[in-house]
């Protein structure tokens, strides 16, 4: 949809990773994910097992799609001159197709923000980046700014703490002790500690404050779904993390992964079915909070990053 060109129409490009639609869709996007380096049948083997568990396919498409839908309801209300639009790295739509549809829609400024709230440049950086390449591939001309980091908002500890409350408060009363819980984030190689990359902190960080904001007393964070690199990826792992705990006699344990704000693989399948089954076959009962997706509190603080950052930009132009 076209706009009056003397009207001023500031865009939102929301980004996500993108997951298959279907079982064949698994092999082009390990291709895109690995830069077109190639993989091990075995891996392809791997992934493909893993999807067919959860039902052959990602919904992460469809929540991405609620998501974008209700921060546009919520910038509407707000009586707010935004346009969202959703673009994928790995899988349809791609950014390149989102950027297509910024160039026809004549926005004149562009805000990025990663549907991931803590930085990393082999993660986040890879989504700008991509951004930066579509607008060369369509010829956009649109000034685009980016949201490096939401990892502290408010409202998105609050939306992780809420979750976070009622997995706590289904589990039966234990008597051994406050219930445990381990804090879970994407690991990425290592070197990037010497790197000095912010991811490692600001996991740890909004681990941190969702754990104060909840007045847990008992806690630890781990990182998952480590990728299949013979180089060494951050930790503690989950699964040591397990042997831990019952290793102490632990006998529940709540997982809560504020590193993702949706559920897509490494939540229905590494938390749901592979660590699930290593906490049981350890005499732990292992349940997860219940991922954000859509909620309205995560709606509610991408609008209030989105407010700030569009009110800054608007002010430095009038400036």
């Amino acid at each position: 949809m076209s706009q009056n060109p003397s009207e001023s129409l500031f865009g939102v490009l929301l980004l996500a990773h993108g997951g298959p639609d279907t079982l064949a869709d698994i092999e082009p996007i390990l291709n895109n994910i690995r830069g077109g380096k190639g993989f091990s049948p075995k891996l392809l083997e791997e992934i493909t097992d893993r999807y067919r568990q959860i039902g052959g396919r990602s919904p992460l498409l469809e929540i991405s799609r609620r998501q974008a839908g209700a921060l546009q309801k919520e910038l509407d209300t707000a009586g707010k001159r935004i346009r969202v639009y959703l673009g994928m790295r790995n899988w349809h739509p791609f950014i390149s197709e989102a950027m297509g549809e910024i160039k026809r829609d004549q926005v004149s400024r562009l805000l990025a923000v990663c549907l991931a709230p803590q930085n990393s440049r082999m993660s986040v950086g890879l989504y700008f980046q991509k951004v930066q390449e579509a607008e060369k591939e369509e010829g956009v001309k649109t000034p685009v700014s980016f949201v490096e980091s939401w990892h502290r908002e408010p409202l998105l500890i609050e939306a992780f703490a809420e979750k976070l409350r009622t997995a706590m408060e289904a589990f039966p009363p234990i008597r051994d002790g406050p219930l445990p819980v381990v804090f879970t984030a994407h690991s990425l190689p290592q070197r990037i500690l010497a790197e000095g990359d912010p991811y490692d902190r600001e996991t740890r960080e909004t681990a941190a404050v969702v754990a104060e904001r909840s007045g847990l007393v008992n806690w630890r964070f781990a990182y998952q779904s480590q990728g299949a690199t013979a180089e060494a990826w951050l930790g503690p792992t989950v699964e040591s993390t397990i042997e831990e705990l019952a290793a102490a006699g632990c006998r529940q344990v709540v997982v809560a992964p504020i590193g993702f704000l949706a559920d897509h693989l490494e939540i229905l399948y590494d938390i749901d079915i592979y660590f699930r089954d290593l906490a049981r076959a350890r005499g732990i009962e292992l349940r997860r909070t219940e991922s954000l997706n859509d909620s309205p509190k995560l709606i509610q603080a991408l609008a209030a990053v989105i407010g700030r950052h569009v009110a800054a930009i608007e002010t430095s132009v009038s400036a």
